[in-house]
């Protein structure tokens, strides 16, 4: 795990003496190095909870304070609120001091749009949203929910073409069937890939079956989720939460295992997932400043390999369990 100093303050002076040393590790061949822990900007755009400005500006200074330096956005989070929120946050800031990834392709629910006219479109917006000239990454969105072939004949096509203009320095795709990635990356060449609640301490499908995959082709891997939308936390469970009944209640009890021992699960699986040496960046989000706080303070400290291997007992007749997300034929 990461050694970090001390816990990350807001005070400046403070901020540059004591900055934790969050261990950093590359993405694929792009040459990028990214903390092994990235900030989530979703619940800026109130997709959990109302959420003041105060709040967006304090986590997103946070993350930074905190060594949290790459941050993943899209147009999808609060319909663009996300996207505009953090780049009034990021005002100011030195823009070789983080590393900004954003998507296209989803812009609502049931609002899909890949097509080549709508990725130069989306690109443009979301760079006058977040205030710079260019974007790290630019990911295809949620791809599971469309027909693939059209993403790999027109989409990434028009996003190569964004790359050279100046743009977009790498492009790839997200979502949550493993299928998915062989699927896109048989047919063309992508910088990285994102995976989304499918590396945690009940399901690690993705690098059980397409992480060595994507490493062997070069493929940057990042993991989103290690909290799998609430299920290992402490947090009651969303009523849209899609993980099978069993599931949940494998998770109730780890959970309460974790809390007689006095530690919170999320603890431990914010620090399973992030232990990953073949996944580069591990991505959670909150519009909590001390959440994120308490997470970088977390990736400071060992784990606690006796409770896991109990936690993990616990989920082993549910290992992997999962639901369908998308078009049938894209799981």
């Amino acid at each position: 795990m990461a050694r970090g100093s001390r816990a990350c303050r807001l005070d400046r002076t403070v901020h540059l003496r004591y900055k934790p040393a969050v261990q950093t590790r590359p993405l694929g061949r792009t040459g990028l190095q990214l903390p092994i822990l990235g900030f989530g900007a979703s619940s800026l755009g109130q997709e959990f909870r109302s959420v003041t400005l105060e709040e967006a500006l304090q986590s997103v200074r946070t993350a930074l304070d905190c060594g949290l330096n790459f941050i993943d956005t899209s147009p999808f989070y609060g319909r663009g609120m996300s996207e505009v929120l953090l780049g009034i946050a990021l005002k100011g800031v030195p823009r070789d001091q983080y590393t900004l990834c954003t998507k296209l392709g989803r812009y609502d629910l049931a609002h899909f749009d890949f097509s080549a006219r709508r990725v130069a479109e989306s690109i443009d917006v979301s760079l006058h949203r977040l205030g710079t000239d260019h974007l790290d990454l630019v990911l295809c969105h949620d791809i599971e929910f469309v027909e693939l072939p059209p993403v790999v004949e027109e989409t990434i096509p028009a996003l190569r073409r964004a790359q050279q203009a100046g743009k977009v320095r790498f492009i790839g795709f997200s979502g949550y069937p493993q299928k998915i990635f062989r699927s896109i990356c048989d047919q063309t060449e992508v910088d990285c890939a994102l995976s989304y609640n499918q590396y945690t301490l009940q399901n690690t499908r993705f690098a059980d079956e397409t992480v060595p995959y994507l490493k062997a082709r070069g493929v940057g891997v990042l993991n989103a989720g290690p909290f799998s939308a609430r299920l290992l936390t402490q947090a009651p469970l969303p009523a849209w939460l899609k993980e099978p009944e069993s599931v949940k209640a494998a998770a109730r009890a780890a959970a309460d295992l974790c809390a007689r021992r006095g530690t919170d699960i999320a603890k431990l699986a914010l620090q399973f997932s992030c232990a990953n040496p073949d996944i580069t960046s591990t991505i959670a989000g909150s519009a909590n400043p001390a959440n994120i706080r308490r997470w970088a303070q977390w990736l400071s400290e060992p784990i606690d390999t006796g409770l896991l291997h109990e936690v993990q007992a616990i989920f082993a007749p549910v290992k992997n369990l999962g639901h369908v997300e998308g078009l049938p034929g894209n799981n």
